[in-house]
């Protein structure tokens, strides 16, 4: 039903738009404050230049892909394995319809090489289970490799043991 893809500069006029109906800003935790395009450009550059620690993607509904709002991880801290997810369904047709939902279990999801054997065994140890695997889906250093898709329910999770 719905697919995610890193949000593009083409993406900031419908941004712009839900970023200023006060309708949407009375469900997120920000108060309203007009917000020009400029605004949002700049915003934009500034995600671009610090991706290491933010993941903006935009949701985007099948089959004509249309741009209906995003899911992010921000401040992603390596070391401590943490992040702030937030999610925005911008356009209030497909309100109600699961989207918001999918978009979250994508986003949860974790994707690992299924040659890094080590993370996967502490992914399962913490409850991960294994989705899927995307065969050959990673080109790096010369070879194809596989994709192992993982994701964990929150009731899942359980603390790494010894």
């Amino acid at each position: 039903m719905i697919r995610l893809r890193e949000l593009e500069r083409g993406d900031l006029p419908a941004l712009n738009r839900w970023r200023n109906d006060p309708e949407l800003l009375d469900l997120l935790g920000n108060n309203f404050l007009f917000i020009a395009g400029a605004v949002d450009e700049k915003w934009y550059e500034s995600y671009l230049a610090a991706r290491e620690h933010n993941v903006r993607l935009a949701i985007t509904v099948e089959p004509g892909g249309e741009y209906v709002g995003n899911v992010n991880l921000t401040g992603i801290h390596p070391v401590n394995r943490s992040a702030e997810f937030s999610i925005l369904i911008g356009d209030k047709t497909v309100w109600g319809k699961g989207v918001g939902r999918e978009a979250t279990r994508f986003m949860l999801a974790h994707a690992v090489l299924a040659s890094n054997e080590r993370a996967l065994r502490l992914y399962a140890r913490v409850g991960f289970r294994t989705e899927g695997t995307q065969r050959q889906a990673v080109f790096k250093n010369g070879t194809y490799h596989d994709l192992v898709t993982m994701a964990v329910l929150r009731h899942e999770h359980r603390p790494a043991g010894p």
